[in-house]
């Protein structure tokens, strides 16, 4: 019992001091890759084989306790599919709140690979939870990597309202 208090006590003060560290960063870094995945190759070139995307679009949007947004920028991806948003954590005299933002693709240049997936979030959002790196005055959230992929792996909306007939325009057209 003793020792599972003494547990719980370190775990409270590490947090604590990952908190306090955090606070007092004046920047953060927001990093990830953006890659195509084609579905159309085997299942090893499927899992192994994307390949980075450069010049693709990748987002950071904060938004404040009442759920406006406060902070917009936008990233463009390097020959190695990598991006690095480099943000102040004080915007217009209000401090961002890491839990608050979320990451998203934008676009991609790429002609075939074009189609943006939810895999890892790309499609919808991520958003940030805990840094990865707090060292010194750096303080990085590093994240899984998005994926574009092409039309033809696409997977359709079943689930669109509007191309749904109901029971009524099903009998009507029974003759």
């Amino acid at each position: 019992m003793k020792m599972n208090i003494v547990f719980i006590a370190s775990l409270i003060l590490v947090f604590s001091n990952f908190i306090e560290a955090s606070d007092g960063m004046d920047v953060m870094h927001i990093s990830g890759k953006v890659l195509c995945q084609d579905c159309t190759q085997g299942w090893n070139e499927w899992v192994d084989g994307a390949k980075a995307i450069k010049g693709s679009i990748v987002s950071l949007t904060c938004l404040d306790e009442r759920r406006r947004v406060m902070y917009y920028g936008s990233d463009l991806t390097d020959e190695a599919g990598i991006f690095d948003l480099i943000v102040n954590q004080t915007c217009h005299g209000k401090t961002i709140k890491p839990k608050n933002c979320f990451v998203r693709l934008v676009s991609s240049p790429d002609p075939v690979c074009n189609i943006a997936t939810d895999f890892a979030g790309g499609k919808s959002g991520v958003k940030l939870h805990r840094p990865t790196v707090v060292y010194r005055d750096l303080l990085k959230y590093v994240l899984s990597p998005f994926y574009y992929t092409t039309p033809m792996c696409d997977e359709p909306n079943i689930n669109d309202d509007d191309n749904l007939e109901t029971n009524d325009d099903i009998n009507q057209n029974n003759y």
